[in-house]
């Protein structure tokens, strides 16, 4: 647990390049209110869907930004900055050490899809029961986590390519098109409805609505489910590919190769 939290903060606050106030408050609060506040306005001009749709949603799309990138962080970065041998070095338990890293930024994700909630529902009239409030907390937190996890992956192609963030920004981009948070799933062809169930905060996003309609929590166990198993499924592929790719880095020595 000691090696979780401790060094989860630890890292955190070393590779994560967002830390400094003028940029966490620009990117990640500033940034996210507005892409809300943007797909609210076009979509009363469209007529495509309600506010309530674009609150909900892009409060659940505002964790994807500080987790899919602090994920991507927390390992690609060990190599940026040289200190990526010292961690392989260690006798602790790679997987643990870089999973265990996942939770802050799933932590910081979850705080900014509330500053987007509470900010956007003001500003844009939404009321939400407040028996509804504890469910949505989790949901949001689930969508958290599995976007960190998805991050995790991502970096753990670091460890193998040069230029990663290519990978993450088109990452973040399908988050917004295909997940659902911004166009109605019904108006999606039907291969990309597939591949938005794969990814994170597809079904956080409609296990969210769900709750804010004040249909009960019930109603949103089997949307949550679904995105434990999609974030589960994201922390075994980065495990495995954190043990592959070390051992290929290895054998080529390439781990500081930048």
């Amino acid at each position: 647990m000691r090696l979780l939290s401790v060094g989860g903060v630890i890292a955190y606050r070393a590779l994560f390049n967002w830390t400094t106030p003028s940029m966490f408050v620009g990117t990640l609060l500033v940034g996210p209110l507005f892409q809300l506040l943007f797909f609210a306005f076009l979509g009363r001009q469209l007529g495509v869907a309600d506010d309530t749709f674009y609150i909900v949603g892009n409060a659940v799309l505002a964790a994807s930004l500080a987790c899919v990138f602090g994920g991507t962080m927390a390992v690609s970065n060990e190599r940026r900055y040289g200190t990526l041998g010292h961690v392989l070095l260690s006798p602790r338990p790679r997987t643990l050490v870089f999973l265990g890293r996942a939770v802050p930024y799933a932590g910081n994700g979850l705080l900014i899809a509330a500053f987007t909630l509470t900010v956007g529902s003001l500003l844009l009239g939404l009321r939400i029961a407040l028996g509804a409030l504890p469910g949505l907390a989790l949901t949001l937190a689930v969508g958290a986590l599995s976007c960190a996890f998805c991050g995790l992956t991502l970096g753990a192609l670091g460890l193998r390519f040069r230029d990663v963030w290519l990978v993450s920004n088109v990452s973040v981009s399908l988050l917004l098109l295909l997940t659902g948070v911004n166009v109605p799933a019904d108006h999606l062809p039907a291969w990309m409805r597939v591949v938005g169930g794969g990814l994170p905060i597809t079904h956080s996003a409609e296990a969210a609505r769900r709750l804010v309609a004040g249909d009960g929590f019930g109603a949103a166990l089997a949307p949550l489910g679904k995105e434990v198993a999609v974030g589960a499924a994201y922390a075994v592929v980065a495990a495995v590919l954190l043990k592959v790719f070390e051992a290929e880095s290895r054998r080529r020595a390439s781990l500081d190769t930048l």
